[in-house]
């Protein structure tokens, strides 16, 4: 068909936004088609400009934990946090019509004018001005080789997501929670749209079936649910397969 990589990823979006009708962003269709192997992707989504990061550690894994469960909210809530962030954009561009996008916005000023914000929209829009910020020292971290701060900020992450963005929920909480204090556990985040799906966890690799047993162990326990666990390696993204 001459379509390019980016082609792709563009059709791929639009048939998500017009024929399934989520207003999901780029991300996921990005990497599906430019992911590399052992590395991870720092992806602008007002330019598509994009960088690779070594994400390779000989001792750490990759882990994800399975809550087994999908809470119907899921399939609103993502068009709704739009709406909500979008509303922020529009009360802060009563002071400064540069500003595009929450990437445009410093926590200063949001702070600033919080008393403008409905309580809900506020913690929207903080969550991503901080989590955009979180995402800029990450990459800094990868660079300087230092797993342990990059870890502490997918707590930090998970925090946000849960009490600022609340897209979590109990299930997902609950292995955070679960690995949170584990020194063998370097970081702990939900992943995907939230409501349900998958936590993913760095975790050194001599201690990934202790971690995962009792994990396993205290889920069931708690929830009556069956964790699935996968150890997972980063490999490159959509190719042409010869026959």
């Amino acid at each position: 068909l001459n379509l390019t990589k980016i082609d792709l990823v563009k059709l791929s979006q639009k048939a998500e936004n017009e024929f399934v009708g989520v207003k999901c962003g780029i991300m996921d269709q990005f990497i599906s088609v430019f992911g590399k192997k052992d590395s991870v992707l720092k992806l602008d989504c007002r330019d598509l400009s994009y960088e690779y990061f070594p994400f390779n550690f000989n001792d750490v894994k990759i882990v994800l934990f399975d809550t087994q469960v999908k809470h119907s909210l899921a399939s609103s809530a993502y068009n709704t946090r739009r709406e909500q962030c979008e509303s922020g954009v529009k009360i802060l561009q009563k002071y400064d019509n540069n500003i595009l996008s929450l990437r445009d916005v410093s926590l200063s000023m949001i702070e600033k004018y919080e008393s403008e914000f409905d309580d809900e929209i506020y913690k929207r829009c903080n969550y991503v001005i901080k989590e955009n910020l979180r995402l800029l020292n990450a990459c800094q971290d990868l660079k300087n080789n230092d797993l342990v701060s990059f870890g502490k900020m997918m707590f930090e992450s998970h925090e946000g997501l849960k009490n600022e963005y609340q897209v979590s929920c109990q299930e997902l909480d609950l292995l955070v929670d679960l690995v949170k204090d584990d020194s063998s556990v370097m970081g702990s985040r939900m992943m995907g749209g939230g409501f349900g799906g998958c936590t993913i966890n760095l975790i050194k690799e001599e201690f990934i079936d202790q971690v995962s047993a009792n994990v396993r162990k205290e889920y069931k326990k708690r929830t009556g649910i069956d964790l699935k666990v996968y150890v997972d390696k980063i490999q490159d993204g959509t190719s042409e397969i010869g026959e």
